[in-house]
């Protein structure tokens, strides 16, 4: 690693590497109920609204109680758009409530409500799209923080990750970044290069202080 990689790389990761899903309050695991919360944060984050309205709405969901797939099933429809709300999702809000709980029941009965049984079962590239709201870009947000627990999809780099690291001055490729932190820093680098790229001063700023 060159000297000016590595201040680059310490720099986003100090100032930019909170992972989306941690800034949502989720503990990342393989587990069931992380695993869901992931896919609802992934599908919120995908729609065309501020990244951090889509942070609050997530933990508005969870705060609500709605934090596995069998209660934000069980939970009306109203129950959803309220939380939603109080996030400050309210462009989207009465579609996505609609979809949440289409795609929680579409995790219980196919799945038994475990995303572990969808990894199991085939490519979750194609998977993860038969949810609705989910399309790529929400795969790509499942995949690049999933990707300290489902190592197999590591180092998940996808275009707008690849843009970030353009904007600052870091390789253009996944095998080059992969080479400059450890295994488990994938995902906050993959978090840290998106904020990166879709905010130029924060680009600036990590530039700047390396």
């Amino acid at each position: 690693m060159t000297t000016t990689n590595r201040a680059l790389m310490e720099s986003l990761l100090e100032r930019e590497g909170t992972t989306y899903a941690a800034e949502a309050g989720i503990r990342l695991r393989n587990t069931p109920a992380p695993l869901y919360q992931l896919l609802v944060l992934s599908h919120l984050l995908s729609a065309r609204i501020k990244a951090d309205i889509a942070v609050a709405s997530a933990r508005a969901l969870f705060d609500a109680g709605l934090k596995d797939p069998r209660s934000m099933a069980e939970a009306d429809w109203q129950q959803r758009v309220d939380a939603l709300g109080k996030g400050g999702y309210r462009r989207y809000d009465e579609r996505t409530a609609t979809q949440l709980g289409e795609a929680a029941e579409l995790l219980q009965r196919e799945y038994k409500g475990d995303l572990r049984r969808m990894r199991e079962a085939g490519n979750p590239r194609k998977l993860l799209r038969a949810f609705p709201g989910i399309g790529p870009t929400g795969v790509n947000i499942f995949l690049r923080e999933v990707q300290g627990v489902w190592p197999e999809f590591a180092p998940y780099l996808d275009k707008k990750a690849l843009q970030g690291a353009q904007r600052v001055g870091l390789p253009r490729t996944a095998k080059s970044l992969e080479r400059l932190v450890d295994a488990e820093e994938l995902p906050k680098l993959a978090a840290g290069l998106v904020r990166v790229a879709l905010d130029e001063e924060a680009a600036h700023a990590v530039r700047d202080a390396a």
